[in-house]
């Protein structure tokens, strides 16, 4: 005969009795744990030998010795924090080429051409800029919207430079705190440097020519994205 359980299933995942009444139906309460394992405790203390004939052999000490001073306060100790900041995986709608929307920032509502991810994670991206005026920019694809328009663009015309360096601001040299310079007024907005400026033309030169092969595509990227009334987000395609 083959053995049925005394818990059996009423339906699936509940059973006919509790853990509770399975607990007093088997006497559980009658069995005594199995024990633990003896530990011998660490010694606290040590024998040391000590030099001299009026001192003695040896010498009982303390295996860790206690500090002489103590705070006045308590000391908080900070956590030992073992996370790491990583790379952020590339969304599977986001390659080369891609056509984003732009939803945070200066340039919010702005198309831009997606052209690749950098080491620290984020996307390097650009309007081109003489289309509607968005220069090379770093974004976190977070704030971005991947849409199912696509340029062909070949990323080996792309310059070496364009890395996380290349948007690294130079450390200015702090001024001393005088009334002159406080007076001073608004300061003074420095020009772009002429590297900058070359490396963001020969970067347009190449999305701009692939570009011309699709007709409307450049006035795609010139209009701005925007939502009218009735307008619902997640139920567009994009």
């Amino acid at each position: 005969m083959v053995h049925k359980p005394r818990n059996s299933l009423l339906t699936v995942g509940v059973s006919k009795y509790s853990r509770t009444q399975v607990f007093a139906k088997r006497a559980l309460y009658k069995r005594k744990p199995a024990g633990k394992l003896a530990v011998c405790p660490a010694a606290a203390n040590k024998t040391v030998e000590v030099k001299g004939a009026k001192n003695g052999s040896t010498r009982v000490v303390a295996v860790s010795k206690a500090p002489r001073f103590y705070a006045a306060e308590d000391v908080a100790v900070p956590k030992k924090n073992r996370k790491h900041a990583g790379v952020a995986k590339l969304r599977s709608t986001i390659v080369p080429g891609t056509v984003l929307i732009l939803l945070a920032g200066r340039y919010r509502g702005k198309r831009v051409v997606f052209l690749k991810q950098l080491e620290s994670g984020l996307l390097l991206v650009s309007g081109p800029f003489k289309v509607n005026g968005v220069p090379l920019k770093r974004v976190n694809q977070a704030y971005v919207i991947a849409t199912s328009t696509k340029v062909d663009i070949d990323c080996a015309k792309l310059d070496a430079q364009l890395n996380d360096a290349y948007f690294a601001r130079p450390k200015s040299a702090k001024k001393a705190a005088t009334e002159e310079a406080f007076f001073e007024g608004e300061k003074k907005k420095e020009p772009l440097a002429e590297n900058k400026v070359a490396l963001q033309k020969a970067t347009d030169k190449v999305i701009l020519e692939a570009i011309t092969k699709v007709e409307h595509l450049r006035q795609y990227l010139a209009a701005r994205f925007t939502l009218t009334k009735g307008q619902a987000p997640h139920a567009l395609k994009f």
